[in-house]
């Protein structure tokens, strides 16, 4: 039976540990208070630099697909984690995003055949545990809202990893994922329009330029394609628990750039957390691939 190698696990964790960075680039070179504005500007150019790569467009029911698959793993994805992070203290929203592992684990059973196991459920709740730990810090009320909101935006991601799955991709990396980050960019555009966003563009520094300019390149062009690699190679499951990576990231960045304080309890949640997606990792490989999991060589 043939197995996928851990270079496809590692190159497919660097897109959440890029997405942990993007904490301390929003907070330290771009403009304030403008989360709709910094997706849209991630989404849209990042997809339409890859379009031009590819230099093809999706036919047939890809249209329609990538539209979902857009909605779900860019657009909505992006827009109802504004609303929670506007709502809820950044620890309780990453808390509750932190179920994303365990509603891959049982979609991926329902719609991609892979199969539930102990490893995989108990990894999922010690993972939750995990980011608790990492995130022990934060205090602030809690607000409903907030909390459908990341909610929805954990299972809007969960969907879309699981569909993007079971549909497989029509044509190379590089284009399937232009086409989701341009339907997710145009989702997210009247709501930066009708926000006040793009006014904003004028007046943007040098810093600015330089933020936005990582978050296309490292944090979405190349993010997305390992991302939508890791999902093509990788059992589902497997690649859920790679999100965890994110917050870990963005804990170690605080400490390391920002002089933040690094507390024995949120290194034993990074440990935790470590723990939790090398024993997914580990069981899928000793088990062999799954339906749906392809080998390393495209």
């Amino acid at each position: 039976m043939l197995r996928y190698r851990w270079t496809d696990v590692a190159l497919t964790a660097l897109a959440p540990l890029a997405w942990g960075t993007t904490y301390i680039v929003t907070t330290q070179w771009l403009p304030t208070g403008r989360p709709l504005l910094d997706a849209t500007i991630r989404a849209l150019p990042a997809g339409l630099i890859l379009l031009a790569v590819g230099r093809e467009l999706p036919r047939g029911a890809w249209w329609w697909r990538s539209v979902v698959l857009g909605a779900l793993n860019i657009g909505g994805f992006f827009a109802l984690l504004f609303v929670a992070a506007s709502d809820l203290p950044g620890g309780v929203a990453a808390t509750v995003g932190a179920i994303q592992p365990l509603l891959v684990t049982l979609l991926a059973a329902r719609l991609a055949n892979e199969r539930i196991t102990v490893v995989r459920l108990l990894s999922s709740l010690v993972g939750i545990v995990g980011v608790i730990f990492v995130v022990s810090q934060t205090s602030g009320r809690l607000s409903l809202v907030g909390i459908v909101a990341a909610l929805g935006a954990a299972t809007s991601m969960a969907i879309g990893i699981v569909l993007a799955k079971r549909w497989g991709q029509p044509s190379s990396l590089i284009v399937t994922t232009s086409w989701q980050l341009i339907a997710g960019g145009l989702i997210l555009l009247p709501l930066t329009l009708g926000n006040g966003g793009i006014g904003i563009l004028g007046s943007l520094t040098k810093d600015n330029v330089i933020g936005y300019g990582y978050l296309v390149t490292i944090g979405t062009v190349l993010a997305y394609t390992l991302w939508f690699r890791g999902v093509r190679r990788l059992p589902v499951s497997s690649v859920g628990f790679l999100g965890l990576l994110s917050p870990c990231m963005a804990v170690v960045c605080g400490w390391l750039f920002l002089n933040q304080v690094l507390t024995l309890g949120q290194v034993v949640g990074v440990t935790i957390i470590l723990g939790s997606v090398l024993a997914v990792i580990w069981e899928s490989q000793r088990s062999g691939p799954q339906n749906g999991t392809l080998n390393s060589t495209d």
